[in-house]
């Protein structure tokens, strides 16, 4: 864990500096960047195992970087923001990020968030392959096949698909999709859970708002369903 490769972007020379310094001191190997365009020169000449990103920068934010590094590789990001709000965060993990950290931050808390995503990245998804229909969920690749065209999915949908999908034909409340999807992110709320299910929505259905896939269950919580209905 500790060999990591981490590429850490920041447009504040001091910050940048000062953390790639401690990260290094204990024992990741740091490169740095010191805009989007510079990290995407160091991406092109070596593959990280993390990046870490400051979300406010000038010229390309931390979020068109984030968007720019998905579209050539599904690298996993942690991302640093002075921006708490909760939708911000919802928004960012659900689509690009593995975690959210808000500046200012308890340097041993990132370097704990740092390790936690790397180990669970390590592990594997339970779901080979699930066919619902006309739609089939392939979570090991990170991508689903949605009536023939290939759709990717970014690692926490990945993850909300494989826990709804080990749960079939029940469905997982809010607060157990929190607790398994969001596990190492600290203080998860509903809108991480909300956020999610509109962008997988919108991904798999042919009507996000008449969805026949991803279900909202009369109960509470979500479930997966073959559609079309299996006939006998």
């Amino acid at each position: 864990m500790s060999e990591a490769r981490l590429l850490l972007v920041d447009d504040d020379p001091a910050h940048l500096n000062a953390l790639a310094d401690r990260l290094g001191g204990d024992g990741f190997r740091v490169t740095r960047a010191g805009s989007g365009a510079q990290a995407l020169e160091r991406l092109d000449a070596a593959w990280p195992d993390l990046v870490i990103l400051d979300l406010m920068m000038p010229g390309m934010d931390g979020q068109t970087l984030a968007r720019r590094i998905k579209s050539k590789a599904d690298i996993p990001i942690l991302v640093l923001s002075a921006v708490a709000a909760a939708d911000s965060k919802a928004n960012l993990i659900a689509t690009y990020a593995e975690d959210y950290v808000t500046k200012p931050y308890d340097y041993a808390e990132l370097v704990a968030r740092i390790r936690r995503v790397l180990r669970r990245l390590q592990d594997q998804i339970p779901v080979e392959e699930l066919v619902l229909g006309d739609v089939t969920l392939v979570p090991r690749k990170r991508e689903a096949i949605v009536r023939g065209q290939r759709i990717s999915l970014s690692p926490t949908e990945c993850r909300f698909l494989a826990t709804l999908a080990s749960s079939m034909p029940r469905a997982v409340s809010t607060e157990q999709l929190l607790r398994k999807v969001w596990a190492d992110s600290d203080a998860a709320e509903p809108a991480y859970v909300w956020v999610t299910v509109r962008r997988l929505r919108q991904k798999l259905e042919l009507d996000a708002d008449e969805p026949h896939h991803l279900i909202t269950d009369t109960a509470g919580g979500y479930r997966l369903a073959l559609w079309p209905p299996a006939t006998s």
